[in-house]
């Protein structure tokens, strides 16, 4: 076509201009076998920096009491659906808790899981008092649980020196709270031995 037989003519000629020197078949052989690159500098774009919405600082937490359960909703009863949707739940995560299945694999799946709405028993503890605690974890922190008992009272229940039992579909699972100290959302990443010494 014309339109490209004047476009190399055009490109031969600013070649031509451009680099005087230059045999014409050195400029040929440019055309023929590499890609002419004509320098252009874009302009950067500056990138806006976004800004962090600040949360609440622990202290302020505290101050405004966010994590408090109030005196009138610490009932058994109105977490008893919260219980049934953690059992689904746990169903779910291990594909249904069936006879045959290995006990080491949902054991490894249980200490990752989330445990607010788990039904736990302290087995054992260092402080007599705490044995036979149950009740459902309304609350999980990095050292202690929180849980409600038929009775309708809250108890804070200590992590650590404490064994919990959590049955489910016949299956018994023990967990060690001195084992235990992570925050829920940091369990979900740690890697659990499942062979070490146990202890109160």
């Amino acid at each position: 076509p014309q339109g490209t037989e004047k476009a190399k003519t055009f490109v031969h000629a600013f070649l031509k201009r451009s680099m005087p020197k230059m045999k014409d078949e050195a400029i040929q052989d440019m055309l023929t076998r590499k890609a002419v690159v004509l320098e252009h500098y874009p302009k950067k774009k500056t990138k806006q920096k976004r800004k962090k919405t600040k949360g609440f600082t622990a202290k302020q937490r505290r101050e405004l009491r966010l994590f408090e359960i109030e005196p009138e909703q610490q009932r058994y009863a109105i977490f008893l659906p919260l219980h049934e949707l953690w059992k689904q739940y746990i169903r779910d995560l291990c594909h249904g808790l069936k006879p045959d299945a290995q006990p080491h694999m949902i054991q490894g799946k249980l200490l990752k899981a989330d445990l607010h709405g788990a039904i736990v028993t302290v087995t054992k503890s260092k402080c007599p008092s705490y044995v036979g605690i149950t009740g459902i974890i309304l609350q999980e922190f990095k050292h202690i649980f929180k849980i409600i008992t038929k009775e309708d009272k809250l108890k804070v229940v200590p992590k650590l020196n404490n064994v919990f039992s959590l049955e489910l579909d016949g299956f018994i699972s023990y967990i060690y709270g001195s084992k235990f100290l992570l925050r829920a959302s940091e369990r979900s990443a740690k890697k659990f031995k499942l062979k070490g010494t146990i202890d109160l």
